[in-house]
């Protein structure tokens, strides 16, 4: 890699203390003038500590309760790994960033913001691929898995965790590993122009890819294609929910009309049942206060019918309403060791509740759109063609 000669990769296991140890002897060795490390602001500031604020209200607002449960999981796997090596995730980034200050070398962060490496990851999922995740999402609180320490010290912690998101879709390497490869590929080359000599300190399994960006700098992606996060206006599932909703209403309107009120509020009794029984029940099992299950209760039937708004918005809301989290629940939940720690806290919990209302909301959707069907579809399908054939002898 000659036309790369001032930039030197360094990889790194990421939870081995000779990765650390190798980190500081290069920078101490080569004395470059800039250090490039893979951080993004938010992680950095997170490694100087800085505890950031979490907006739970808005999180859920914008529908973003399981996309933050599933960084949460990322966050807690890091930790459970650090725990079993002894070394906290991300402690070679900071003795580089350390060492850099002392040779007095400048820091360059060079891997994307994770929110947007995890909402593109997050978009790039189909509907079956987040119910897949969210499985192993359970199963991972519920079950203690044995970690090799081994393997950790051989193995990238990152390549780990794609083995496993490989299970659930190929999307997954594309958009942890190739796209960060030549992002910071691309911010790597543009150092080598502003700096003699620059010390990259990346994981293992980062290090081929981006000297393969490097090498061939015309098979990087535009950078704003890298870096946009598609807020599609249509997708399958809101396709459905539409579906759904005008399904549901013409049932309940030709129930009026053909089969009379007593028939139709018999079948809104049903939709109203089928949808707040299992979103209540799940509201429950998260933990949520009484108030917040009555109000997964009572708003299930209504958002079901609606594909712009869902049930855990509102039990969600409630929750933080009555149970209002403090700073220090926010960062014990970030903190938190084991699936009791984590239910016990208050910030997690509104979360859980707000998440758990929209799968019971989901599961009563189905089986209600299925009841109603069954149950009033044949006999409005037989009045409406006895109608017709009527009219039609006239």
């Amino acid at each position: 890699m000659e036309e790369n000669r001032k930039v030197i990769l360094v990889g790194t296991a990421h939870v081995s203390r000779k990765s650390i140890e190798e980190v500081e002897g290069v920078i101490e060795s080569e004395k470059p003038s800039a250090v490039a490390v893979e951080l993004d602001l938010k992680r950095y500031m997170a490694l100087k500590g800085e505890q950031q604020e979490i907006n739970l209200v808005d999180v859920i607002r914008r529908g973003n309760v399981f996309l933050f449960l599933f960084q949460l999981f990322l966050s807690r796997f890091q930790r459970k790994i650090g725990e079993e090596t002894g070394v906290r995730p991300g402690e070679e980034m900071l003795r580089a960033i350390e060492k850099a200050e002392e040779i007095g070398a400048d820091v360059l962060l060079i891997d994307r913001d994770l929110s947007i490496t995890m909402k593109r990851l997050w978009n790039g999922l189909g509907f079956f691929d987040k119910i897949k995740l969210f499985y192993y999402f359970i199963r991972g609180i519920f079950e203690e898995e044995d970690i090799e320490v081994d393997d950790l010290l051989e193995k990238d912690i990152l390549d780990m965790m794609v083995d496993e998101f490989r299970k659930i879709s190929p999307k997954t390497a594309k958009i942890l590993v190739d796209e960060r490869d030549a992002y910071m590929a691309y911010n790597l080359l543009n150092a080598s122009l502003r700096y003699q000599k620059v010390v990259a300190v990346v994981g293992a399994g980062h290090k081929e890819g981006i000297e393969g960006f490097m090498r061939n700098p015309e098979s990087i992606p535009d950078m704003r294609q890298l870096l946009e996060v598609k807020k599609g206006r249509f997708s399958l599932l809101k396709i459905a929910g539409f579906i759904i909703t005008v399904t549901v209403l013409l049932i309940f309107t030709l129930t009026l009309f053909y089969l009379g009120t007593s028939e139709f509020i018999s079948a809104f009794l049903a939709w109203f049942l089928i949808n707040g029984i299992p979103s209540a029940i799940l509201a429950a099992l998260a933990g949520g206060h009484i108030f917040s299950v009555l109000t997964a209760f009572f708003v299930a039937w209504l958002t079901s019918l609606s594909p712009l708004l869902a049930a855990g918005w509102f039990s969600g809301i409630v929750e933080f309403m009555v149970r209002k989290p403090t700073q220090s629940d926010f960062e014990e939940m970030l903190g938190a060791e084991t699936f009791r720690d984590l239910f016990r806290n208050r910030a997690f919990r509104i979360l859980f509740v707000a998440g758990m209302t929209n799968i019971g909301s989901m599961i009563g959707t189905f089986y209600g759109v299925w009841y109603l069907s069954a149950k009033y579809g044949v006999n409005i399908k037989e009045i409406v063609f006895q109608a017709l054939q009527s009219l039609l002898r006239l």
